[in-house]
């Protein structure tokens, strides 16, 4: 599976960006979607996750501001970002879980939130 990422971009802080990730294959039957991110001289990090029953997990630290979903049907993925924060500022990664816990990821995106 193949995965293009898009939408990052320079934004103020309080303001929104919406990121999308496009797979080459289908994502209906794959284990998991998800957000990681990796802010600049740090590890990569769990930002949210979808199953595949639709159930959603995120990380405390986007809780109540950011928000996953996908589209089955249009093989794609989505994260929305509200309330940016300068600590939001990452290359962020979409990635898919397959069947077999194979990872498959996305080519990072580039947030930066100025304050």
């Amino acid at each position: 599976v193949q995965l293009q990422a898009s939408g990052g971009g320079l934004v103020q802080a309080g303001g929104s960006l919406r990121l999308s990730c496009v797979a080459s294959q289908s994502i209906f039957s794959v284990r998991d979607v998800g957000w990681y991110r990796q802010p600049p001289g740090k590890e990569r990090e769990l930002v949210a996750t979808i199953t595949n029953g639709g159930r959603t997990n995120y990380a405390d630290f986007v809780k109540g501001r950011f928000t996953i979903s996908r589209d089955i049907t249009q093989n794609t993925m989505y994260l929305q970002m509200n309330s940016l924060k300068p600590e939001d500022t990452a290359v962020y990664y979409c990635n898919v879980i397959g069947r077999r816990g194979e990872h498959y990821w996305g080519q990072g995106t580039l947030v930066t939130v100025s304050s």
